[in-house]
């Protein structure tokens, strides 16, 4: 895994980037209440914007981490949004990208680097 000073995770998963929040971004928005994704087939470019989340304590932005296009997004969110905080590595991911450039991931931190900047 890779880690963005947005406090956004990246993963590798079957040729595709899945992008979801930390679980340090999480504890620190409170309880999410309204997840706003992309269109499949979207297009997207590092550094815009791609998903918007609420919680009870602010509205946030999440930012595309590389180019690419939305190839699956996490629907249950739409219905469920405190998976985001149940579980934000792992039922509480994004969106799934393919990547044009994979390189872009090389950019992030790792685990250890990102426990540090957090720390």
């Amino acid at each position: 895994m890779k880690f963005t000073e947005e406090h956004e995770w990246l993963r590798e998963e079957d040729g595709l980037i899945v992008v979801g929040i930390t679980e340090h971004a999480s504890e620190q928005l409170g309880d999410i209440v309204f997840v706003d994704l992309p269109d499949v087939g979207d297009e997207v470019v590092k550094d815009d914007e791609v998903v918007v989340i609420e919680s009870v304590k602010a509205a946030s932005d999440i930012l595309a981490p590389i180019d690419g296009e939305i190839m699956e997004v996490n629907d249950a969110l739409t219905d469920t949004p405190s998976k985001v905080n149940e579980d934000a590595i792992g039922e509480g991911w994004f969106v799934k990208i393919k990547a044009s450039d994979p390189s872009q991931m090389d950019d992030y931190m790792d685990e250890a680097a990102y426990k540090t900047f957090i720390a």
